[in-house]
């Protein structure tokens, strides 16, 4: 069985006592497909490092994520798209699989909304020009993120809405829009609501995801997340989607290969 865990930031301090055992203990869970996000320029090089270290298990993504769209966010897009090229351009074994994380989040902070606006659209564009798929952050903002892909719509616009949490009728808009649905442990939460109506969307348009080492599942709530603790994830859906574990991850795994392609 192999499980794929399509977000998570292992590059986190969160992780820099113990991330070698936190690794382990996540391959020994089956979970062995890491693919991993960008915040902004400053987590490039420890990106790089936790690729060279786990080369046959992390594949990275490069982009600036919205809540670190701030003043200097155009210097910041440009290092996203020269980082981006340069692997291009050189042909290397190495590669970005996505252009992310990206969106808009609207929760933290309203101020730079404009700039967010633009600094996504920017890397949807990037992400066409690479023919990449997107992974999207989306916080209280369901009606912004949409509006910019609205704008977007159409061939080469694909990827991943990360940690869905919106209703049914914002799951069937994003898919609408070629996105797959990014689902982790708030599925485990007993509030969590998108419980109650994913049996309503097909396994076709999931994906599964951690966020480690934020969002941890039941029953770690509000302690570190780390990969391992996706297999509660899988459990979860088993039992939403009347399916095996093995279904699930196998299922799930292709798709993230669907996606990523590889």
């Amino acid at each position: 069985m192999i499980i794929t865990d399509t977000h998570t930031h292992i590059y986190s301090d969160a992780f820099d006592e113990d991330q070698e055992e936190m690794m382990q203990r996540a391959i020994k869970n089956k979970v062995t497909r890491f693919f991993v996000p960008a915040i902004d320029s400053a987590y490039t090089n420890a990106m790089y490092a936790i690729e060279s270290k786990y080369p046959e298990h992390v594949f990275l993504m490069m982009g600036l994520h919205p809540t670190h769209v701030k003043e200097n966010y155009k210097e910041e897009l440009l290092h996203v798209e020269k980082e981006i090229k340069k692997r291009f351009d050189h042909k290397t074994e190495k590669k970005f699989y996505a252009v992310g994380e990206i969106g808009i989040d609207l929760y933290w902070d309203t101020t730079f909304l404009k700039q967010q606006q633009e600094a996504f659209r920017c890397q949807i564009q990037l992400a066409k020009k690479y023919k990449l798929p997107i992974v999207i952050h989306c916080r209280d903002a369901f009606e912004e993120v949409f509006e910019v892909l609205e704008l977007e719509k159409g061939e080469g616009l694909f990827g991943i809405f990360h940690c869905f949490t919106g209703t049914i009728q914002d799951a069937h808009r994003a898919i609408g829009y070629n996105m797959k649905l990014g689902i982790g442990g708030v599925v485990t939460f007993k509030n969590g609501k998108i419980d109650t109506f994913l049996d309503q969307i097909a396994l076709d348009h999931i994906v599964l995801e951690t966020d480690a080492p934020y969002l941890a599942p039941m029953p770690y709530r509000g302690k570190r997340n780390e990969s391992s603790y996706l297999v509660n994830v899988v459990e979860k859906l088993a039992g939403i989607y009347q399916k095996t574990t093995e279904e699930i991850a196998s299922i799930t795994t292709q798709n993230s290969k669907d996606v990523f392609g590889i």
